[in-house]
């Protein structure tokens, strides 16, 4: 079984966070282009791919890392990625009484940890393809009874409205007082049970990998997997749409289907048939890719800093300022918006790149 570090999962995992920076940090939020935005409520943007994608590479890495090697190892990853979270949450003003508990951070926790805790069990199975299938086909099928046909107190079995659905009535219930709105949280907890089987699909296309015979193999069924998952998950659209916030089935086989597809390209690329070239040009994501939780929680602050430090006017905030002198006067709103998003990744991947040069990496 091949074991060794996948540059291509590095690169891709770069690419995600990279996405994920540009997408976080306009100029303005009133001029931003489309892709840059995620979709109303259901349908899906580019933008509605980052947070899919990260989960299924954190899949992929559980199988072909040590990750997933002792229980305790595994609890004390998921505990520092969710306390980076909350920390990240709470930054500047530390209100615990409004903290908001479920976030980016903590579905990642919460999904690596029953996802690896789940591949540490059945990995030595010899029937553990059909084991890992049929958690996730579960998880997603019983996700999509709740949805759609289980009443609950106050509200309508299907209702699939932001607050109406039965995922933001046992938000409400569990957490109410710390979620990103006061009647939902697209990052809550019933849906987060579909996040694990994203993550269970990275952990089937790591085994996938790995017993590929060859290079030309393992590109062709990343591709072949791919297409069927996009092609089912826009089938399953039919009757359940495609929606991140809700984070439903559909979306689920949906973008996994797209995360392969897009994980074949880099395979070929960066670990099959990789040229000196192309190694040049992927570098600096996998800089980005060998240090992607330490990138999102300095995009996270340095965002929060420009937003609350007020300077130099009291009522303008810091980014609005440097948004409005150096960005405004260069190009159109939508151009200088992007342009403001592009230096805020430029800025993290020096530092990001001065790391991976010295080899210092956020191991959690």
């Amino acid at each position: 079984m091949k074991t060794a570090r996948l540059r291509s999962l590095d690169v891709f995992r770069g690419l995600t966070v990279a996405g994920m920076v540009i997408v976080n940090n306009p100029g303005d939020w009133s001029t931003v282009y489309w892709p840059l935005l995620h979709a109303e409520w259901h349908g899906w943007t580019p933008t509605d791919l980052i947070f899919p994608f990260f989960l299924f590479i954190v899949g992929v890495a559980i199988t072909l890392g040590r990750s997933a090697s002792s229980v305790p190892s595994i609890l004390r990853r998921g505990a520092i990625i969710w306390g980076l979270g909350l920390l990240l949450a709470a930054f500047p003003f530390f209100r615990l009484a409004t903290l908001r508990i479920p976030g980016v951070l903590a579905r990642i926790a919460w999904c690596y940890v029953a996802a690896a805790l789940i591949t540490r069990v059945v990995a030595a199975d010899e029937r553990r393809y059909r084991a890992i299938g049929a958690i996730v086909a579960i998880l997603l099928v019983g996700y999509w009874i709740l949805l759609a046909a289980v009443p609950f107190p106050g509200g309508a079995a299907g209702d699939l409205s932001p607050a109406g659905n039965i995922g933001a009535w046992l938000d409400r219930a569990l957490l109410s007082g710390h979620l990103w709105k006061p009647d939902w949280d697209p990052e809550g907890v019933l849906s987060t049970i579909p996040a694990i089987g994203t993550t269970l699909l990275g952990v089937l296309t790591g085994w996938l990998i790995q017993d590929a015979p060859s290079p030309r193999l393992t590109v062709r069924g990343l591709l072949v997997w791919g297409l069927l998952g996009v092609l089912a998950g826009l089938a399953w659209s039919v009757w359940l749409p495609i929606n991140k916030s809700l984070w439903t089935s559909s979306y689920v086989v949906f973008t996994a289907g797209l995360a392969s597809c897009g994980l074949a390209i880099c395979y070929w690329t960066c670990d099959a048939y990789e040229t000196e070239r192309a190694r040049k040009i992927s570098e600096p994501f996998v800089a980005l890719g060998r240090n992607a939780i330490l990138l999102f929680v300095l995009s996270g602050l340095m965002a929060k800093t420009l937003i609350y430090v007020k300077w130099p006017d009291p009522a303008m905030s810091l980014g609005r300022w440097i948004y409005t002198s150096a960005f405004t006067p260069l190009a159109p709103p939508h151009v200088a918006s992007l342009l403001f998003a592009l230096a805020n990744l430029l800025m993290l991947y020096v530092i990001l790149a001065i790391l991976h040069r010295r080899k210092i990496y956020l191991s959690v």
